[in-house]
């Protein structure tokens, strides 16, 4: 161990710890208003909906915080543990080059940590999201989903792993900007391709058929200067009956998508409001702003392993003993979130204040108590706690809470045009 080391050790007991408080407070206040529905919503709200809201986050949380501390315990161990060095030695004992020593370690490290984190998501899945009434998953799509997703990570991520160890390699100590012009061109490319040839893997998307909700969203998009490759519902019931709605795409191949189960539960004006709401984050150019927020801290962390990739104490204090390329970026990014915690408050604001304005948009597109309406479903439909933490909200949630965001919504509906 070196100084590194402690300051390491340091920094990821302190966010284990943080966490976990903020998790137990979680438990503790939600839990603490279960059996009384927060009075701006008694008229919409039924108790039994509201208690099943707080047993839902309250299981969710406790799941959270055992895999947490789980996380701590498997970067401790792939760390200061020398398990990162086991695998290493063992790799270098078959002779790979350094490019294929770098992507079978990359691999490998995937590979244990989804093994590892595979019985939380099937925990969370088939017992708490099945005992609230909400999973649809069968135990052959959830492993079907998995056996996908390790085929598109091999077919696009282990090429992408090997063009970034080259360049690693062989483009000098600039490597890192060379790495990050690539990562903003292959980003923009993801954004094109998802909708049209990723997402499709996963799920069916129809155009929508309803020819007079259709016509009314039509109309909504003109008025905002929206232009949509085309909207389409998305069979996400097959899956869970948690409903929501999203853009996705990037310019020309920009498209708007309703889960299904949102269009069985949201009224034509209410489906509106809550389009107008996401044409407020593009209207806003939110999108533009968090995607340019990416590429100026993906620039920072680049730039930070372009310093630290020559530095033995950064190795050594890691428990490795071989520096190389690919355990650079092993290293970097097992030991990168023990130190960005911090950040996560300043996201989680920004994200908020956009949330406002997008709701502000479709105030001025749509009328206050249909997204009012929407959104009192939505949180019903899909378990919201109505009474979260204060502090464990600010901490994390990328939403307002329901309290705040409707009282916001209430006095732009009674504030004069």
């Amino acid at each position: 161990m070196n100084t590194f080391s402690i300051i390491f050790l340091t920094a990821l007991a302190l966010t284990t710890a943080f966490r976990a408080w903020l998790a137990t407070r979680q438990i503790g206040h939600v839990g603490a208003h279960r059996d009384s529905v927060p009075l701006a919503f008694r008229e919409k709200v039924a108790l039994a909906a509201h208690q099943k809201a707080s047993d839902y986050t309250v299981a969710k949380t406790k799941l959270a915080l055992i895999e947490l501390i789980v996380d701590a315990l498997l970067v401790l161990a792939f760390t200061l543990g020398g398990g990162l060095e086991w695998i290493d030695q063992a790799l270098r004992a078959m002779h790979f080059g350094w490019v294929g020593l770098g992507v079978n370690l990359i691999v490998a490290v995937t590979v244990i940590s989804g093994l590892i984190g595979m019985p939380f998501s099937l925990y969370r899945t088939f017992v708490i999201e099945a005992r609230f009434a909400f999973n649809k998953m069968t135990l052959a799509l959830f492993f079907a989903d998995i056996a996908k997703q390790a085929a598109l990570g091999a077919v696009i991520g282990i090429p992408i792993v090997v063009a970034v160890l080259w360049m690693m390699g062989a483009l000098g100590a600039t490597w890192w900007i060379y790495t990050w012009v690539f990562y903003m061109v292959f980003s923009v490319i993801m954004m094109i391709v998802f909708p049209t040839w990723i997402a499709p893997l996963f799920n069916k998307f129809a155009p929508l058929a309803n020819e007079d909700l259709k016509a009314r969203i039509e109309s909504l998009l003109v008025r905002c200067g929206f232009k949509s490759q085309g909207l389409f519902v998305m069979d996400g019931s097959k899956r869970s009956s948690h409903g929501n709605a999203y853009f996705t795409g990037f310019g020309k191949a920009k498209r708007i998508v309703f889960f299904d189960t949102l269009i069985e539960r949201l009224q034509p004006t209410e489906i509106e409001a809550v389009l107008a709401h996401e044409l407020g984050h593009f209207k806003r150019r939110h999108i533009v702003k968090r995607i340019a927020l990416s590429f100026l801290l993906s620039f920072a962390f680049l730039a930070l392993l372009g310093w630290v990739i020559d530095k033995p104490w950064f190795f050594a204090g890691l428990g490795v003993s071989t520096p190389s390329n690919g355990m650079a970026l092993v290293l970097f990014f097992t030991a990168l979130p023990a130190f960005t915690f911090i950040l996560q408050p300043l996201g989680s604001l920004l994200s908020r204040k956009h949330e406002f304005e997008a709701d502000e948009y479709a105030a001025q597109q749509t009328r206050s108590d249909d997204l009012v309406n929407a959104l009192v479903k939505l949180y019903q439909d899909n378990a919201s706690t109505l009474t979260p933490d204060p502090l464990y909200s600010a901490m994390y949630d990328s939403h307002p809470p329901a309290a705040i965001r409707i009282a916001h919504l209430r006095e732009l509906a009674a504030t004069p045009a």
